[in-house]
């Protein structure tokens, strides 16, 4: 009974959904099912429409309601490169499908195929696991004056704990000995810093894993100088985006580069490059990154066998010299093919192993499964000033703080003004260049306590002087630890 139950349950197909894309995307599409079903995928396709035809009948987010349905309801996205029309306020549906689905974890093998592919550095094998949804990409902006946007940058607890988790449990999984954390927390203490934080903390429940911290700069530098000392690399949406994309390039080509976009309830998979339309239609874009991507899909819904027999049969093709225009090179490949010829060779090469590239095996291919956020109990959270910004025209800090000190009250004195996070006043520096945008820094004065009424009561003076606010940031203390950062040199 329970083998023809396990039978019949290897027998069910898992329905995914699938999308052609846009420029080379429908050619690499038909290439990368073409193997997947010749390698015996146990998948069922269904296809739907996004991008530029979708924005351009006048939907201005890419895709169809009908289409979201089918990838909810499916919970596996395997998507082609789009085009996003310039102009006319499109949105990106590669930002908007990750953040709608709450696809938080965006993964990014980068290995070396040396000799086979050109690069610098032959023993590259590194995987870059970056935040999906928060950071700078939450693209909150706002024209404050004339002079000077704003971009707000939102770093979550349980965004940091997701991502983190996700790292170290994928490590464990595919054996990874090391996990390296990337901010830069030396100068974003509390959005950076929450993260390094939260890396320390969870890191200690896994002490077979080696565990250390770089900040961004210099830890990208020596990503790309050195990449084989790193192998699992776990950072913030932006920092991530930016050294995914070198990692890829230094290991051979952004071509070869797929990514995987995992989340509590959907996954996306994909090429980490774009549409190319000025290749599209002539059979000579490389399937190679779309491919990967559906490797790690394979991976993800439990089929490991077939993902390690595509991966190998796609390695020994890139051993026997069989390349596309954008890896083909004179003298070191054997035959330059296209698109079409380039999936027959895989097909071709299922069930053989590279001889001089390490052949793959995936031990298991099961989904992450994290443990289910747990709110931390509330911390003790005290008002104890405010931020006032301020549109003002002049250039005399001096002359700014004579009216504004006028609006401290019984609880709340002024006690800095920056502009553009650097204290000018009190005692500021001549040279210090100064904009239009201007940050007035009130704090308690004494031991009784501070309300929003007087907050609201500088407010009122700051409308009676003419000036115009902006925006206020309250300044807390949570369990008597200020939360907040000090103005550049202060």
């Amino acid at each position: 009974m329970i083998l023809l139950c396990k039978k019949k349950q290897q027998m069910t197909k898992t329905k995914i959904t699938v999308a052609n894309g846009d420029g080379i995307g429908p050619e690499i599409m038909e290439a990368t099912l073409d193997i997947l079903f010749a390698a015996g995928a146990n998948i069922e396709v269904e296809h739907i429409e996004v991008g530029e035809k979708v924005y351009l009948s006048g939907n201005t987010s890419g895709i169809a309601a009908s289409s979201w349905d089918s990838i909810r309801q499916n919970k596996v996205f395997l998507k082609a490169p789009i085009t996003t029309p310039q102009g006319g306020g499109y949105k990106s549906l590669n930002v908007t499908t990750r953040k709608m689905l709450g696809l938080y974890a965006n993964v990014r093998p980068c290995h070396s195929y040396f000799p086979f592919v050109s690069s610098k550095h032959p023993k590259m094998d590194l995987v870059i696991i970056r935040e999906n949804e928060e950071d700078l990409y939450a693209g909150i902006e706002h024209q404050q004056t004339d002079e000077v946007i704003q971009c707000l940058k939102l770093v979550s607890r349980p965004g940091c704990e997701k991502i983190i988790r996700y790292a170290f449990e994928y490590a464990r999984q595919y054996n990874r000995k090391k996990i390296t954390c990337f901010t830069k927390d030396n100068i974003m203490k509390q959005t950076d810093g929450l993260f390094h934080s939260v890396f320390d903390e969870i890191g200690a429940e896994y002490p077979e894993i080696e565990k250390e911290h770089w900040i961004i700069d210099i830890g990208s530098a020596k990503m790309a100088d050195t990449p084989e000392v790193f192998d699992v690399i776990v950072t913030l949406n932006l920092y991530g985006d930016v050294i995914s994309d070198i990692a890829a390039q230094i290991a051979g080509s952004v071509g070869l580069a797929g990514s995987a976009n995992i989340g509590e309830h959907a996954a996306m998979f994909e090429a980490i490059h774009g549409s190319a339309p000025r290749r599209a239609g002539q059979n000579m874009a490389n399937p190679s990154g779309l491919l990967q991507g559906a490797i790690l899909m394979l991976n993800h819904i439990g089929q490991p066998e077939v993902a390690e027999k595509i991966q190998n049969a796609w390695l020994k093709t890139l051993e026997d010299g069989i390349h596309t225009y954008d890896i083909y090179k004179e003298g070191h490949s054997q035959q330059k093919v296209g698109t079409k010829e380039f999936a027959q060779a895989v097909i071709e090469r299922l069930g053989q192993l590279p001889q001089q590239l390490a052949p793959v095996s995936y031990a298991t291919g099961a989904a992450i499964q994290l443990k289910p956020y747990v709110r931390k109990p509330a911390r003790t959270k005290e008002l104890v000033g405010t931020d006032v910004f301020l549109h003002w025209p002049g250039l005399n800090p001096d002359e700014l703080g004579q009216i504004v000190s006028q609006f401290s009250t019984e609880s709340l004195a002024l006690s800095m003004i920056s502009n553009r996070g650097i204290k000018v006043w009190p005692a500021g520096f001549a040279e210090t260049f100064c904009t239009d945008h201007w940050r007035c820094r009130f704090t308690a004065t004494n031991q009784q306590k501070v309300s929003s009424k007087d907050i609201i009561a500088i407010l009122e003076k700051a409308v009676e002087h003419q000036l115009d606010v902006i925006k206020t940031e309250n300044l807390y203390t949570f369990d008597g630890k200020a939360a907040y950062s000090l103005g550049q040199g202060q």
